[in-house]
């Protein structure tokens, strides 16, 4: 992470994505009267909030486009010293591997690309992991299909992408399921056609429901917490191998807490992070899944449980000492457009009753989208995502994934 080449601090923010993540970092900062532009991609959201001064089309172009983009954004509109804000994997992966270009005009909120990777793919999250001897699902990397059809492994099994450096129906699904070898190849064939076979990998299925996934949260310098909360992701959509998480809750988890920070000392991570684990039940082991670098589903949780992670981290940026800070319990997180139809489907299964979801959120709660003193994001959040579904719907086969071109040597392993 740098702050601008100038050594100032940052001026405004520049929000890199549109969808509730931003808006999250929007309100976040907006609420303190920082200047915050968003960069919208597909999604609307974070550019209809009262604290988006301005809003422009982020271009769905490689790096060098969209590093010449930046400096000529900046350079035509006086943003010397504002600080980029990725929402996604891919645009962190983008900040951290153009740092030399950016970092002169910019203030970059990810650690650099050496460090990065290791989160961004899989690959390498559970290479490390197996050095310092945190659990994580036995995972599986073939080469070929010859290959994953000679395989011996227990099922169910999943397939999962190392990388999601394309936005297909494999990547956004994160995972799919397998029950035997015949279905194990013919989805390997088809996830084949969609991710250059060397980023697919074999994994072991964990059982659990949803108290089981557990994640730890925390803005870091040089791999120490400053600020961070442990949360269980109860509820999420789809509820097999959620996309996002949609019903979250603060609590405290001395074991998860360890082992996250092992991961992250080891990485010498600097910003704001979730380490993502499972609790097995088959032995109880806490197994490492993934590390978002960069803003989270439910990142703005952070501010009602006393850790508001992009104000931290704009401080952070600013040069301010901060003392360290753990997120208080009990607090509840809810995203109400995702999180109704699973709750619907829970009570058709008989796996939750209307009681325990009324009792789920109670205050204290903070929600993705509603607010009282930015209601607009509310108002359009449905009427956006039909859109937004209809676009996808209908757009010619060519344009209906976007693809972001993976950069040879950037994070792979063999």
């Amino acid at each position: 992470m740098t702050a601008n080449g100038r050594g100032r601090r940052p001026h405004g923010a520049l929000v890199l994505g549109g969808d509730y993540k931003a808006l999250g970092i929007v309100r976040s900062l907006g609420r303190h009267g920082i200047p915050v532009w968003v960069l919208r991609d597909e999604h609307v959201i974070a550019s209809s909030s009262r604290y988006c001064r301005r809003a422009i089309d982020w271009p769905a172009a490689g790096d060098p486009e969209r590093v010449a983009f930046l400096l000529r954004l900046g350079a035509q509109n006086g943003l010397a010293g504002w600080a980029l804000f990725p929402t996604d994997d891919e645009t962190a992966a983008f900040l951290a591997r153009n740092q030399e270009e950016l970092a002169p005009r910019f203030a970059i909120t990810t650690p650099p690309w050496e460090t990065l990777r290791w989160a961004y793919d899989k690959r390498l999250t559970y290479r490390r992991a197996g050095e310092i001897g945190v659990a994580h699902p036995h995972t599986y990397y073939p080469q070929d299909r010859a290959e994953v059809a000679a395989m011996d492994i227990a099922y169910p099994a999943i397939l999962k992408p190392a990388i999601r450096a394309e936005q297909n129906r494999f990547t956004m699904s994160k995972a799919w399921r397998v029950d035997d070898r015949d279905s194990l190849v013919a989805r390997y064939d088809e996830a084949a056609q969609l991710l250059d076979p060397s980023l697919i990998m074999v994994q072991e299925l964990i059982p659990g429901v949803g108290t089981d996934q557990l994640s730890y949260a925390a803005l870091c310098r040089d791999g120490q917490p400053i600020a961070s909360v442990v949360a269980r992701r109860t509820r999420q959509w789809p509820m097999d191998f959620g996309r996002a998480s949609t019903f979250v809750e603060t609590i405290d988890d001395a074991e998860v807490e360890g082992s996250a920070t092992r991961v992250l000392a080891t990485l010498g991570f600097t910003g704001i992070v979730e380490v993502e684990f499972k609790r097995d039940p088959r032995d109880g082991q806490l197994k490492l899944l993934d590390i978002n670098p960069r803003a989270w589903g439910w990142h703005s949780l952070g501010r009602a449980a006393g850790v508001d992670f992009a104000y931290l981290l704009w401080l952070m940026l600013s040069g301010e000492e901060l003392p360290r800070i753990r997120g208080r319990a009990g607090v509840r997180w809810v995203r109400a457009l995702t999180d109704v139809p699973t709750v619907l489907g829970e009570i058709r299964a008989g796996r939750l009753s209307v009681g325990a979801y009324l009792r789920s959120i109670r205050r204290p709660i903070e929600f993705a989208i509603l607010a009282a003193d930015d209601p607009v994001p509310a108002l359009i959040e449905v009427p956006a995502a039909l859109a937004l579904a209809w676009r996808r719907r209908t757009a010619p086969p060519a344009e209906r994934a976007v693809h972001v071109p993976f950069v040879s040597g950037h994070g792979a392993s063999r």
